[in-house]
């Protein structure tokens, strides 16, 4: 069978090539999109992964009338499985039990096998690459729209742009689980390009858009650096526009909401790289209890040592307390070797009050207290058991009040800007936890992740107390003895 390379000239009506949108469509993990037909490189590639076992689909952009009966009919928005892409203008192609040839330039392409191919991509593996990068296209182009409309291309000048960005503030929040993500991505992707069939896949879909020739991880990289860019370019806007203009209140206002935006994204970044720190000293404590701290919280907002005192208990009890988003644990230090730590519990601080208790006779409890504050259940608390917290001094005592109103207003930011982890975040940190110690607890506590941004630094505790000096207990022990070996 010969190409009808003579067949009328209908490669010209081909579509568009590098717009925004064709660049987004490249991204989004169901392949690349093609408007009109390419080069050499394109048809190897595409061939490469036809020869390796690849589905390859192609989307009908307008109807095909056939011209003779070597051609392939289709109307717009039929699917069409490509057999062959040797050649530059006419691909071979099939419908159901229908085979021929059609104009390449007719039809844009997709890559079923994303998605279709077990062997070669998993859910996971297309959520670890492009994250919510649909989210965020489908979102810039209803952003788009807004600014296309407020933007007069007459008389520019007279344009008002930043009602746009106040409008969609909240919204821009989602390129946090984008750039949260995208070190992850980079890191799969590179696995992957490893491996020839994934190259000559991620090529094509460069190639079938017409892209600049940039890796795709260079891609990849574009919304991180878009988000970063928009009070860059708010602030040069603000700073050439006159007072007196309609729209420099709101363009300046746009400038602060895009900063805290930025601000948002930064920090919901440092959350989320708290939480392998949290779980590794979570892997330290010995006869470890219950749920996971992770399955509530996120940040540690300080630490340190208290005397624990309980009706139920029959003496008082030192120490260390690890105050969390939502809860708190508290441990026992070993006798001897201080610098290991025993899980002896924990207190639901979603459900507890806490009470600054003057120095002197507790009439609860029915004993006279210094530098000391209660925990009492609220209602709706499921246990009604009240604790007192005793610190050594009084400024330690003002600085774990300080610290308890530090934690309410941590849950409070975090409900309104809508922070949470995902459940598989939750089970990556376990996850690397125990490849960092395969073989059991480590050697001593992991490092302790950085304590609320707001503390001044001589505020700042570690998570795990640094490790003493050795006791030399056993050694005068020795000396004393008369025996010897």
């Amino acid at each position: 069978m010969v190409t009808p390379e003579g067949t009328p000239e209908q490669v010209g009506l081909g579509g568009q090539a590098g717009s925004e949108e064709d660049a987004y469509e490249g991204l989004r993990g169901s392949g690349p999109r093609c408007g009109h037909s390419g080069g050499a490189g394109e048809q190897l590639a595409i061939n490469e992964l036809i020869s390796d076992g690849a589905v390859v689909y192609a989307e009908a952009l307008w109807d095909h009338v056939t011209m003779d009966d070597q051609e392939l009919g289709f109307k717009a928005g039929d699917v069409v499985e490509v057999v062959d892409a040797s050649s530059r203008e006419w691909w071979w192609g099939r419908i159901l039990d229908s085979e021929g040839w059609f104009p390449a330039c007719f039809v844009r392409g997709y890559i079923k096998q994303c998605r279709k191919r077990t062997d070669m991509f998993t859910e996971e593996e297309l959520h670890a690459i492009f994250g919510n990068i649909e989210e965020i296209y489908r979102f810039q182009k209803v952003f788009l729209q807004g600014l296309e409309t407020k933007f007069c291309k007459e008389q520019p000048h007279l344009s008002e742009i930043g009602c746009c960005f106040l409008e969609h503030q909240m919204d821009f929040q989602i390129y946090s689980e984008y750039c949260n993500n995208h070190p992850n991505a980079c890191l799969q992707l590179a696995n992957l390009m490893k491996i020839n069939k994934y190259i000559f896949f991620f090529e094509a879909c460069r190639l079938l858009q017409k892209m600049i020739d940039i890796s795709l991880d260079g891609f990849l990289l574009t919304p991180v650096q878009k988000i970063c860019k928009y009070p860059l370019q708010l602030a040069e806007l603000l700073k050439y526009t006159n007072p007196q203009h309609r729209d420099y209140k709101d363009v300046e206002a746009a400038l602060n909401a895009m900063k805290n935006v930025a601000r948002l994204i930064n920090e919901r970044k440092r959350r989320l790289e708290n939480i392998d720190k949290i779980a590794q000293w979570q892997s330290s404590i010995e006869d470890w209890e219950g749920e996971d701290v992770l399955g509530r919280s996120s940040e540690l907002i300080f630490s340190g040592e208290l005397t624990r005192i309980s009706r139920l208990q029959a003496k008082n009890q030192l120490r260390m307390f690890f105050l969390f988003d939502h809860q708190m644990i508290y441990c026992k230090k070993d006798l001897l070797r201080r610098d290991i730590l025993y899980y002896k519990g924990r207190v639901d601080m979603d459900h507890m009050e806490v009470l600054d208790v003057e120095d002197g006779r507790d009439r609860d409890f029915g004993m006279s207290v210094r530098n000391a504050l209660k925990l009492r259940p609220t209602a709706a608390s499921p246990t009604r058991e009240e604790v007192l917290l005793c610190a050594k001094k009084p400024e330690q005592k003002q600085r774990w009040l300080r610290a308890f109103q530090d934690e309410r207003s941590q849950v409070q930011h975090d409900l309104e800007t809508g922070f949470s982890i995902t459940d598989g975040q939750r089970k990556q940190a376990m996850l690397n936890a125990c490849k960092i110690h395969p073989t059991g607890k480590p050697p001593g506590l992991a490092p302790a992740p950085p304590l609320h941004p707001a503390l001044p630094p001589q505020q700042v505790f570690m998570l795990a107390e640094p490790k003493r000096k050795a006791s030399t207990f056993w050694q005068n022990i020795g000396r004393l003895t008369p025996f010897r070996k």
